[in-house]
C-alpha cells in the first residue's frame, strides 16, 4: 500500500515538472524580439568593423601601387639624366642607355627571313605555328599554354613580325558597328593574369566573328603569364583582324616593363632571342591604336581624357613615333625663338661676375644653389619649376605632361588685378642687359600630340569638376564630370568606357554613368581581394556586366579570413614602406618629440607619416597594426620598425646608404640588369661605382664616396672585381622578423 501510494505520489511530480518545463519553453515575444534585434546589431557592427578593413586595406594597395608608378617616372627621368651624364663604362655605357630609350630597330628584325635562321631542335614539344594562322593553330596554342608549354622563339619572332605588318595598317581610333554581329565584349586589364584570360573564353566564347572582342589595353606586366597572354591575343588578331581589336594601355611600354616584370619574363623566357623579342614587342606595343569608337557613340580609352583631347588630332598622330610615354619631349631653346640671347646673357653674366663687385657678389650669392644643384645634375627643382610652368598654361598639365622649362627661363605669377582677375603666367626671358616678361610660348607639335596620347594611357575621372594634375599617380590627369560630358556633346558621343583602375567589383560607374571602369584581372592585389569584369553591348547600346573570380582556394574561405590575408598582406607591404622612410620619419618624430622620451602624440605621429610617405591613407585607423601606444595614450614611435629588419647585416655599410638601397632597391635592379648585357647577373665594381655616383646625384642623398667604394669591395666577396648583384640586392631586402620567427617554429616542430 505504501509502495503504491509512493508510485502515484513520484508520477504527479513528474507531471508537475514537465509541466512547469513546457512554462519555461514557451518563447515569450518581446524576449525574442530583444535577442533578434541584439543578435542583428552585433551583426551588423561585425560587418561595418569588417567592411572598414577591406577599405583601408583596399586603400594601402592602392596608394603603394600609385606611389610605385611615381617612382617609375622618377627612373625614367633618371635614365635621360644618364643620357646626358653617363661617362664610359667598360665602352658600353652609353649606348647601351641610349638604345634602351631610343631604339635604333635592326634591320635584321625587318627582313621576312629573319625568323626563319632560327633552327628548332627535334626536341622541341610545343606547338608549331604556320602563316596565316589557322583555327588549328590557335587551338593548339590555347592548349599548349594551358598546359604550362612555351611557344618557340622562332614563333614568337614570325607572331610579332606578322602582328606588326598588320598594325601599320590599322588607324589610330578604330570604329566597330554592332550591325554586323549581336554583340560586341569589351574586356579590361589582364596584367599577365593567364587564367582569367582563360576564363573569359570559356565563359564567354572564343574570339570569332560571332563573338568579337575590344581588349583596353595592359596586357602584360606584374602577372607571370604575360607572354602567354599577348601571344595570344596577337593570334587571335592575325586569325579574325575584324572581329578582335586591342587598345594600347600605359603597361604597353618598354620603361614600364623594365619595372614590372614583362623584361624580366622575356628575358628568363627566351634567354638568346630575349633581346630581339623584346625590339620587336617595343615595336608592336608603339603600333597598336589608342582608342575605339562603338557605333560612333561608346568611346573606348585606356585611361580616360583631359580638357585638350581632340579625337581628330589624336587620330592623326604617327602614334609608332611615341615609344614610350614616359620618355618626355625635349624642348630645344631654339625651338623658343630666345636661345641665343639666353646664351648671351650667359656670356654677359660670367663677364661681369669675373670682376669683383658687390653687385656682382650679392647676384652670386642668390644663384649659387640653383647653379650647384643644376650641376650636379639633381633635376627635381627644375622639374618642379618646369611642372608649374606648364600647369599655368594647362589646367591639364602633369608632373609625366609637363616638358621641362629650360633653366634660363624663370616662371612668375603676375599678381591678380580687378580687370585681370586670373593670374597669367609669364617667363622671364633674357634679353640684352635685362629681363622681358613675355607670354609663355605655344608648345611645339610634337609636344602637343605626345600629350594627346599621355592622357589618353594615363588620366583617371574624379568627382569634383574641372580638370587637374594626376598627382596620385604622376602622370595624366584628373578629369571631372563636365569634362567628359563636354567631350561627349563635341563628338556626339554618349558613354566613355575606360579601365586602367583595379575596381572591387570589377567595374565602377561614374559621372552620372557616362563613364564605366572596367578591370579585368581578379585577385590583383590578393588572393579574393578582388573580382574581374567584362562588359557586352549590344544594339541598343546598354552595358551589361558580368563578374568572376578565378581561384582555386578562394572559395573554400570564409570572408573573414579573405578580408584577415588581403589585410595581413597589405600591411605587410605598409610596414616595408616605413622601413625604407625609416631616417626621414624618426627626424620628423623627434622634431615633436623635444624631451627624447621616445613618444609622440597621435596627431604629430600621424603628420610625420602624412608628410614623409604622402600616402593618403587613415592613419589613425591603422595605428594599432603600426605601432603601439604608452600608458598616457602616446605613440611609441620606435615600435613603428621593430618587426622588420634586413636580410643580411653588412658592417660596411654606413645608415643613410643602407636606407637608400632598401628604398631605391627595385629602381637598382632594373639599373643593373640593363648594364648586365649578357645577363650572367655580374657587373664589375667600376660600373658599380658609376652607376651608384650618378643615381645618388640625381637623386640628391648625400651619400660619400668612400661609402660607395667601402660597400663595392665589402659586396665583391671572391675578390674577382665582379658583384653578384642577385646577392648584393638579396641583402637589402626588407625582412619581416614575425615571419622568421613563424618559420622557425614551423620548421622546429613540422
Amino acid at each position: 500500500m505504501g509502495c503504491g501510494t509512493s508510485v502515484a505520489t513520484e508520477t504527479q511530480e513528474k507531471r508537475v515538472e514537465k509541466s512547469k518545463d513546457e512554462t519555461v519553453k514557451t518563447p515569450n515575444p518581446a524576449l525574442t524580439m530583444k535577442a533578434a534585434v541584439l543578435i542583428q546589431r552585433w551583426y551588423r557592427r561585425y560587418m561595418a568593423r569588417l567592411e572598414m578593413r577591406r577599405r583601408y586595406t583596399w586603400n594601402i594597395f592602392q596608394s603603394i601601387e600609385y606611389a610605385g608608378e611615381q617612382d617609375q617616372l622618377q627612373l625614367s627621368s633618371f635614365f635621360s639624366f644618364m643620357l646626358d651624364n653617363f661617362t664610359q663604362l667598360s665602352g658600353n655605357g652609353p649606348d647601351l642607355i641610349s638604345q634602351l630609350l631610343d631604339p635604333v630597330v635592326d634591320p635584321w628584325l625587318d627582313r621576312d627571313t629573319c625568323f626563319n635562321l632560327i633552327p628548332i631542335p627535334e626536341s622541341y614539344t610545343g606547338p608549331r605555328l604556320s602563316f596565316p594562322l589557322s583555327v588549328s593553330d590557335t587551338n593548339a596554342l590555347l592548349s599548349a599554354f594551358k598546359e604550362q608549354q612555351t611557344l618557340h622563339a622562332r614563333y614568337v619572332l614570325q607572331l610579332l613580325y606578322e602582328t606588326k605588318k598588320l598594325l601599320k595598317q590599322m588607324p589610330n581610333i578604330i570604329h566597330l558597328s554592332t550591325s554586323y554581329t549581336n554583340e560586341i565584349t569589351i574586356c579590361g586589364d589582364l596584367h599577365g593574369r593567364l587564367d582569367d584570360l582563360l576564363l573569359i573564353f570559356y565563359k564567354n566564347g572564343l574570339p570569332s566573328a560571332e563573338t568579337p572582342y575590344v581588349f583596353n589595353g595592359d596586357f602584360v606586366d606584374r602577372g607571370k603569364k604575360s607572354v602567354e597572354v599577348v601571344m595570344l591575343l596577337f593570334a587571335y588578331l592575325l586569325l579574325y583582324p575584324d572581329y578582335m581589336h586591342l587598345n594600347r594601355g600605359n603597361h604597353e611600354d618598354h620603361i614600364m616593363n623594365l619595372r614590372y616584370g614583362f623584361t624580366k619574363e622575356v628575358m628568363q623566357k627566351y634567354k638568346t632571342h630575349g633581346r630581339e623579342i623584346l625590339q620587336l614587342f617595343q615595336d608592336v606595343f608603339s603600333l597598336l591604336p589608342v582608342a575605339t569608337v562603338i557605333d560612333g557613340k561608346i568611346l573606348i580609352v585606356h585611361g580616360g581624357i583631359s580638357d585638350q583631347t581632340d579625337l581628330d588630332l589624336l587620330n592623326s598622330i604617327e602614334r609608332h613615333k611615341v615609344k614610350s610615354a614616359l620618355r618626355f619631349p625635349r624642348r630645344s631653346l631654339d625651338q623658343l625663338d630666345i636661345g641665343q640671347s639666353c646664351r648671351q646673357m650667359k656670356r654677359m653674366r660670367s663677364t661681369d661676375c669675373s670682376r669683383p663687385s658687390s653687385d656682382c657678389s650679392h647676384s652670386k650669392h642668390q644663384r649659387s644653389p640653383h647653379q650647384r644643384k643644376r650641376r650636379c645634375g639633381v633635376g627635381r627643382q627644375d622639374s618642379a619649376i618646369s611642372t608649374s610652368s606648364s600647369s599655368s598654361s594647362s589646367s591639364s598639365s602633369s608632373s609625366l605632361c609637363s616638358p621641362r622649362t629650360p633653366s634660363c627661363l624663370t616662371p612668375r605669377q603676375c599678381p591678380s588685378t580687378p580687370s585681370s582677375p586670373y593670374a597669367i603666367s609669364v617667363l622671364q626671358v633674357p634679353f640684352l642687359d635685362s629681363l622681358s616678361s613675355v607670354g609663355p610660348p605655344e608648345p611645339p607639335q610634337h609636344e602637343r600630340e605626345w600629350k594627346q596620347i599621355v592622357d589618353v594611357l594615363w588620366s583617371d575621372p574624379k568627382t569634383q569638376e574641372g580638370c587637374s594634375p594626376n598627382t596620385f599617380r604622376g602622370g595624366g590627369c584628373y578629369f571631372g564630370p563636365d569634362v567628359t560630358q563636354r567631350l561627349l556633346l563635341q563628338h556626339g558621343l554618349q558613354l566613355l568606357i575606360r579601365s586602367h583602375e583595379c575596381k572591387q567589383e570589377g567595374y565602377e560607374l561614374c559621372h552620372g554613368g557616362q563613364v564605366i571602369t572596367i578591370f579585368s584581372a581578379s585577385n590583383y592585389y590578393e588572393e579574393g581581394s578582388n573580382r574581374g569584369a567584362y562588359i557586352k553591348v549590344g544594339r541598343e547600346l546598354v552595358p551589361r556586366f558580368y563578374q568572376y573570380q578565378v581561384s582555386r582556394t578562394t572559395r573554400k574561405l570564409t570572408l573573414t579570413q579573405r578580408v584577415r590575408a588581403a589585410e595581413g598582406s597589405a600591411l605587410r607591404a605598409l610596414k616595408e614602406k616605413l622601413f625604407s622612410h625609416r631616417s626621414e620619419l624618426m627626424s620628423g618624430f623627434q622634431q615633436y618629440d623635444q624631451n627624447n622620451k621616445g613618444s609622440v602624440s597621435v596627431s604629430e605621429w600621424t603628420l610625420v607619416l602624412e608628410a614623409v610617405l604622402r600616402l593618403d591613407l587613415p592613419w589613425r585607423t591603422l595605428r594599432p597594426h603600426l605601432a603601439r601606444l604608452t600608458p598616457d595614450g602616446s605613440v611609441e614611435y620606435q615600435s613603428c620598425f621593430e618587426d622588420m629588419g634586413p636580410g643580411i647585416r653588412l658592417p660596411q655599410v654606413t645608415p643613410n646608404l643602407a636606407e637608400t638601397l632598401f628604398r631605391y632597391r627595385t629602381d637598382i635592379e632594373i639599373i643593373f640588369n640593363i648594364i648586365d648585357k649578357d645577363h650572367s647577373g655580374l657587373i664589375s665594381i667600376e660600373e658599380f661605382r658609376h652607376t651608384w655616383r650618378l643615381f645618388t646625384a640625381h637623386l640628391g642623398v648625400d651619400i660619400d664616396d668612400r661609402a660607395i667604394d667601402d660597400l663595392a669591395r665589402s659586396i665583391d666577396f671572391n675578390k674577382d672585381g665582379s658583384i653578384d648583384f642577385t646577392e648584393f640586392l638579396e641583402a637589402f631586402r626588407v625582412v619581416h622578423k614575425l615571419d622568421n620567427k613563424d618559420q622557425h617554429v614551423n620548421g622546429k616542430y613540422s
